[in-house]
Parts: C-alpha cells; structure tokens; sequence
C-alpha cells in the first residue's frame, strides 16, 4: 500500500509537468499538421520510450553524476540545444507543400513506411533524451518522492506506467490535432505555421543552451 500512495504522488507531480507545453509537444504538434498522425504516433512512441531511458540511469544513480558533472552536463545540454536548432531551421526551410495525409496505410507495409515510421519515432527520443533538464527533473523527482528503501523493480515500474501516461498523453494530442476541422485550419497556413513552428524550437534551443547548471 505503501508503494501506491508513493506511485500517486509520484504521477500527481510528473502529469502536471508532462503535459506544460515544450519541445516534446511542439514536435508532436507538428508532426501531426505536417505529417498525419501515424507521424505523430510514432514520435510519441519515441517520446515515452526516451523517459524509460531517463528513468533507467536515474535509478542506477548515473543521472547524479551527469548532474554534477560539469563537462557531461555541458555535452548534453549543447547536443541538445543544437538537435533543436536543427529542427528549428529545418522547419523555417520549409516550403509549406510538404503537408501530407499517412493515416490508412495497408496491414502489409512497405518496408519504406516501417523506415518512416522509425524516423518520426527516432525524432521523438532523441528530443526527449537530449534534454538535460530531464536529468535534473527526474533526479529530483525521484530524490524527493521515492523512497531510497524501494526495490529497483517497483521503480522499474513506475517508469513503465509513467511512460505509459505520457505515450498515451500524447497520443490524446496526436489525435485532436489530426482531426480534420484541426488540421485543415494549420494547414491552411501554410509557411507561416512552418515558420511558428521553426521559431518555437530555435527559441526552445536557444533557452536551453544558455542554461547554467545548477
């Protein structure tokens, strides 16, 4: 009974966070305008699956000493800044004809499609896995709510259900912002949601990259 009070109040904090606006959600949203929502599915995928990945070296204690270490913090915090830069003028490139529908695909798929499939989800762990602030997040988190006396296992598995809400959060968003009514709105913008959009992640880089540690 112990480990579900300290699970509820654990997801009570984490589902505030989880869904506040940031990179994370930017990259569904435009997956799902630009690319349909099997895009936006598997970048959510990749989304909740990176958190099993920071949720694994938290609880093996490697998050600590990427936290006070000044090098392994700068590295990440750089790598991630400049993914997002990427992103940024990738969208501002953009010629805003590149809108496409990938909903109804065959049971059978090419084996073009499972590549594409991997992509978007690959984007989504990498934006995920490449911000240093999940590291001090969960750090944190599971600093001050968890008790040092859980088993790894049970940690292991408020991972997978924290993952889970977050897959599943996102695929709430995937969803709403594939609907037509939605969607026909964002693409009727065209370039100017292209250019939104690149500015949100080279804003987002930008505020990572001049992050201090603490």
């Amino acid at each position: 009974m112990n480990y579900v009070w300290e699970f509820a109040g654990l997801m009570a904090v984490f589902s505030l966070l989880a869904v506040a606006p940031g990179a994370d959600f930017a990259l569904v949203v435009r997956q799902s305008i630009t690319r349909g929502r099997r895009a936006a599915i598997a970048a959510s995928v990749g989304i909740g699956t990176s958190l099993m990945f920071h949720i694994t070296y938290t609880v093996l204690g490697i998050g600590l000493i990427v936290s006070k270490s000044l090098f392994l913090f700068g590295i990440l915090k750089w790598a991630g800044a400049a993914y997002l830069l990427y992103l940024g003028i990738k969208a501002l490139r953009s010629t805003g004809g590149t809108l496409t529908v990938e909903e109804d695909k065959p049971a059978e798929m090419p084996v073009s499609s499972r590549r594409t499939d991997f992509k978007n989800f690959l984007m989504g762990f990498v934006t995920n896995a490449l911000n240093p602030k999940a590291v001090l997040f969960f750090l944190s988190l599971f600093s001050a709510l968890v008790s040092y006396e859980t088993p790894v296992l049970v940690q292991g598995v408020y991972g997978l259900l924290m993952a889970a809400f977050l897959i599943s959060w996102f695929v709430i968003v995937s969803i709403f912002f594939t609907m037509k009514s939605v969607r026909d709105r964002f693409v009727a913008l065209g370039r100017w949601f292209d250019r939104f959009t690149g500015l949100v992640f080279i804003g987002l880089g930008i505020k990572l990259a001049v992050q201090q540690q603490p």
